[in-house]
């Protein structure tokens, strides 16, 4: 297994603006690389370490997803179940048209939060949020912020078109109704604690805060990052656990979660997160083509969505040496999270830089099929 070229890239990227960086690969559930590269702070006094943490931002709704995922293979949730079901303000929903407002004549499901055909939007200043953050002086839990986003108008009837959004904010106060737990107490016992997962959480812990990478903004036009706020601006709220972007953790803990999917729900110790056959469906292709030409537009050439990941869907466009049905997703700051059942292998590579397209477009392809060459995939 020659591992120079993958080395070298990452080593590359403090030229492009990458201040640190940290992969990891598991095969069969072994971890078959390690590299870290670059610092945690703009004064290159704190080298990335194994105790680095990160925000993970959208790699956050992997997980999210799989717990919607264990309680439909439970039977306490249906796909296509209707959201009001468990959320009752979700029931008289009003879609915008081009000329007026009308009642939806979709209803929305749980299917639909998955897929990001909802109708939602990604506003984070809506009016029925910053209503329901002044009312509670900034404290509203989770429950609280998701029903007041139900006073918005969507954007589109459910199921019509794709767009990114709040869904999968929405799906983590729908885990809490049904399971009767807070999302993230939820999430440490059905995921976290069985896995190992010991440094992963909502809450900035002390240990967390001050292990955290200091977060950049990217500069394009000089390939250069500067230091920005350390702040998750998904978190809305000390109280609110965000489904979308408000997971914290380590390249270390997030590996043993992607472990466990690419060996089909298992983990090494022989706990298992998720039947196969919901895995099966997890990465299978949601979207009609409208949909698909609303998904498009983000870039992933090659992929489509399923319920809360990309999944690969045309090798022939897509130039990926991994295979058909491998599946994962990203994060804001340049997560990226690669799932692939058939091979048992699991990539995960975390940098703290927003506003990264070059992560997209140049560091995530290029870091995928270099692990599948040095495997010899």
């Amino acid at each position: 297994m020659n591992r120079k070229a993958l080395v070298d890239f990452l080593d590359s990227l403090e030229e492009k603006g990458i201040p640190g960086c940290d992969m990891v690969v598991y095969h069969d559930h072994k971890p078959v690389f390690r590299h870290m590269a670059g610092f945690a702070d703009e004064a290159k006094t704190r080298p990335i370490t194994e105790d680095t943490t990160y925000w993970l931002y959208s790699a956050t709704k992997l997980i999210t997803c799989t717990a919607v995922m264990q309680l439909v293979e439970k039977g306490s949730i249906g796909l296509d179940d209707p959201v009001y079901e468990f959320l009752p303000e979700y029931k008289d929903l009003k879609v915008k048209k081009e000329t007026c407002i009308e009642p939806a004549a979709n209803t929305m499901t749980i299917r639909h939060l998955l897929t990001m055909q909802s109708g939602l939007n990604y506003d984070l200043g809506l009016p029925s949020v910053r209503r329901v953050l002044k009312e509670t002086a900034g404290k509203a839990t989770t429950r609280e912020i998701i029903k007041a986003l139900a006073e918005e108008l969507l954007d589109f009837e459910p199921g019509t078109r794709y767009q990114y959004s709040l869904s999968h904010d929405v799906l983590g106060a729908v885990i809490e109704v049904v399971s009767g737990l807070r999302f993230g107490e939820y999430l440490k016992q059905n995921i976290f604690d069985p896995l190992g997962m010991k440094d992963t959480g909502f809450e900035l812990t002390a240990v967390r805060k001050a292990n955290m990478s200091e977060q950049f903004e990217y500069r394009p036009d000089t390939n250069t990052s500067v230091r920005m706020t350390s702040d998750n601006c998904y978190v809305l709220s000390d109280n609110f656990e965000s489904g979308g972007a408000g997971l914290i953790s380590t390249v270390d803990d997030y590996i043993l979660y992607l472990d466990a999917m690419c060996n089909w729900g298992t983990s090494p110790g022989g706990y298992k997160i998720l039947d196969a056959g919901y895995i099966d469906l997890m990465r299978r292709d949601q979207l009609h083509e409208v949909s698909k030409n609303d998904f498009r537009q983000l870039g992933k050439i090659g992929y489509s969505y399923g319920l809360g990941v990309r999944t690969l869907v045309d090798k022939e466009r897509s130039h990926s040496r991994s295979p058909l049905g491998e599946f994962g997703w990203d994060g804001a700051a340049g997560a990226y999270a690669l799932i692939d059942t058939d091979n048992h292998l699991a990539i995960f590579y975390a940098q703290h830089v927003r506003g990264c397209g070059y992560a997209y477009e140049k560091i995530h392809p290029t870091i995928r099929d270099l692990t599948y060459e040095m495997l010899g995939l």
